[in-house]
């Protein structure tokens, strides 16, 4: 089971106002609203290079995420995720799809704190028929200081083939900063690590990346690039994935992309470079 879901990995390798009243004597983080239903539609292209045992491989990849952040009452909120990803390399496809569900308490000028579940399905050629899924559950938190936001999330999860009782044990956190320069340019720089109980084995990811968005003043549309690095070992073997994409983001029910990440849905979930979740 373990050559066949690294070797499909790797063969298809290898071929993402409340503002200050103007005579109250009370003044207001700026980024505070009233609680309102808010979320975002984003859509990305790139490409993928790996390198392992000497050589190297590319794949072009595109995706998508559609998030929308449900508040029950002023402080406590859910926000609801779908996604895809899908990649291509010498005529040969792998991709993955699936959604996860966010419950949290959240003080817009302070933190955020609560737990998330999520659950992906695999597809595409040389799986030789096997349908796989994974699911993953954890707690999440974010502090807000001012201008930056840092965010951790820790899950346990699993690696499933339908109709069969073996399964593979995923742990695993992260860790995000997030810097907005400007209400509407926002910096982030994340770091990863998780291991996957393949039998005797285990298979080590540590990731990390950097990202830039901006948001076009005024509108609901934001661009963005991001560049991810995945190191994969086990074995004594090691690969590296580079991950590069731009896309663009369709936000509503925000006016910047700091109100979204204070009042909106300002939750997400790690997808690994090569789609099934030996990241994440």
């Amino acid at each position: 089971m373990y050559r066949l879901l690294l070797g499909a990995a790797l063969a298809a390798t290898a071929t993402s106002a409340f503002a200050a009243d103007a005579v109250a004597p009370i003044v207001m983080d700026p980024a505070v609203t009233q609680p309102h239903i808010s979320g975002y539609l984003e859509a990305y292209v790139g490409g993928l290079y790996v390198t392992f045992s000497g050589d190297h491989a590319t794949a072009t990849t595109a995706g998508g995420t559609g998030r929308v952040n449900f508040p029950i009452d002023s402080r406590w909120n859910v926000q609801t995720d779908a996604f895809v990803d899908s990649l291509w390399a010498e005529g040969q496809n792998i991709y993955g799809y699936g959604g996860a569900v966010h419950g949290y308490y959240r003080d817009p000028s302070a933190y955020a704190l609560g737990g998330f579940a999520s659950i992906t399905g695999y597809g595409g050629d040389n799986f030789g028929g096997v349908s796989l899924y994974s699911f993953s559950v954890g707690p999440e938190a974010q502090v807000y200081m001012g201008n930056v936001t840092l965010y951790g999330q820790a899950y346990y999860g699993q690696l499933r083939a339908s109709g069969q009782s073996e399964h593979f044990d995923n742990w695993g956190g992260r860790g995000v900063v997030r810097y907005f320069a400007q209400d509407n340019l926002r910096f982030d720089g994340e770091l990863g690590y998780s291991t996957v109980s393949l039998g005797g084995e285990h298979l080590n990811t540590v990731t990390g990346a950097l990202q830039a968005m901006y948001r076009f003043s005024g509108t609901p549309f934001s661009v963005f690039g991001r560049y991810q690095l995945d190191h994969l070992s086990a074995g004594g073997e090691s690969e590296n994935i580079h991950k590069y994409v731009f896309g663009l983001r369709a936000s509503f029910g925000s006016d910047t992309l700091l109100d979204e990440d204070r009042n909106g849905a300002t939750m997400d979930t790690y997808r690994p470079n090569i789609i099934l979740p030996f990241g994440g």
